[in-house]
């Protein structure tokens, strides 16, 4: 089998390397893939965003199946078009992945079919959004409605951070146009866990649970990023939480779809927030996390293509999925100056010290003159399993003492909150 996946982050470095662990898969292509992913797949000049071209070069390479990485071809319907050709393509349709690609959109459904979230409001003028918050009060939390990186979204403890979040947002346009509609929302406390499932539109099967740090620094300070790192399982998870979180979540926004006439299959991603056994969604997105995927992966047993092809026959009710009795850790390492401005082409070194059962998995890498550099903001997710989350934070911390390159910075408290809790 000749499997094609999508993008060059650490999330596709991760599905690169659990495919190849299939013994079905014989050719493994990555577009546009990285320095880490090019030792293990043969990386393809073609942008995650170009559908036309990705959708030529499967053609041409007779690619049985392609998995998709990244939120930005979902949205733009990839699957879609790969599908009218008659190609085997893993991911929701352009209709169903609109649940990330508008925040307003998965509000409105939450909201439709009683889906627990938190209470919120729509704008399309900066003057109302700030006459909005002048009435009803801060602490609040500011979304760009489109996409974002994983960035568009401003928690304000205070009226002045507020308001120039919705400057930020909607009038200086730093997101885009994903700002051209902003969603205020009521801030949730408590503590967030990422809920990963397959579904097939009928059936829904959560992976092991896990808990994203987004926060650029450590004890969740500093402004947001797109993930410093995450760990598996997570602990706040308790059967409890996760019989809701099905019952009440889950299964109820995968009906809700169907019923609006966007049948979802691929992976969805609940951004959950805990409080006394309670959940609540803050955010749906339509594709493995990252770095949630680096450990969620780390720890799955059954072949990812078995599940994949599960999906697309809407048999997933038959499949078992097994996952390793085992926790497992990602710590990111990011460029000086992420998630803000940041410099490119520093030489990573100690990439080879690393012990045989740490994967690094890259990020945001190049290779230049022989030499691995850096290529993006988040560059590294060292990651490590082992029998409980101590001893994996332990591997983890370990390796990533062998790697350096210039501006590298990392935050040390990955896992702190699940130690806390055992």
């Amino acid at each position: 089998m000749k499997v094609l996946v999508v993008g060059g982050g650490g999330r596709e470095h991760a599905l690169v390397w659990k495919l190849r662990q299939s013994p079905r898969v014989t050719e493994v292509y990555c577009a546009p893939g990285n320095a880490g992913i090019a030792r293990q797949a043969t990386c393809v000049n073609i942008s995650a965003e170009d559908i036309p071209a990705l959708l030529a070069f499967a053609r041409d390479k007779a690619i049985d199946l392609t998995l998709v990485g990244p939120e930005a071809p979902l949205t733009t319907g990839i699957v879609d078009e790969f599908q009218a050709a008659g190609l085997k393509i893993f991911g929701p349709s352009r209709a169903a992945a609109e649940i990330e690609g508008s925040k307003v959109l998965a509000k409105e459904i939450m909201a439709k079919y009683g889906i627990p979230t938190a209470g919120y409001a729509v704008f399309t003028s900066p003057d109302e959004a700030s006459a909005y918050i002048q009435k009803t009060g801060v602490p609040c939390v500011l979304k760009a409605d489109g996409l974002a990186a994983g960035k568009g979204v401003i928690i304000a403890n205070d009226l002045a951070a507020a308001q120039a979040a919705v400057k930020s947002i909607m009038v200086d346009r730093d997101f885009g146009d994903a700002g051209a509609r902003l969603v205020v929302e009521e801030l949730l406390t408590g503590e967030e866990v990422s809920i990963l499932a397959f579904t097939d539109g009928d059936t829904v099967i959560p992976m092991v649970s896990s808990q994203d740090h987004k926060r650029a620094f450590d004890n969740d300070e500093g402004p947001n990023t797109g993930g410093m790192g995450a760990y598996a399982p997570a602990p706040v998870y308790t059967p409890e939480v996760a019989r809701r979180a099905m019952e009440e979540i889950l299964v109820p926004m995968i009906r809700a779809l169907k019923a609006e006439g966007r049948t979802y299959r691929g992976v969805i991603y609940a951004g959950l927030m805990v409080a006394e056994q309670s959940p609540k969604v803050l955010e749906f997105n339509v594709r493995f996390g990252d770095p949630e995927a680096q450990p969620v992966l780390s720890l799955l047993e059954t072949d990812l293509v078995e599940i994949m092809e599960a999906v697309l026959e809407n048999r997933l009710d038959r499949l078992e999925i097994k996952w390793k009795p085992q926790a497992s850790i990602c710590v990111v390492l990011a460029s000086g100056g992420y998630p803000s401005a940041y410099e490119k082409g520093k030489v990573i070194y100690g990439l080879d010290e690393t012990p045989g059962d740490i994967t690094v998995f890259h990020a945001g890498t190049a290779e230049k003159d022989g030499q691995v550099v850096t290529s993006g903001g988040r560059v590294l997710g060292v990651t490590a399993t082992g029998a409980d989350i101590s001893s994996a934070i332990s591997k983890a911390y370990d390796a990533v003492d062998k790697i350096r390159f210039d501006g590298m910075h990392y935050r040390l408290d990955i896992g702190r909150k699940a130690l806390d809790r055992s």
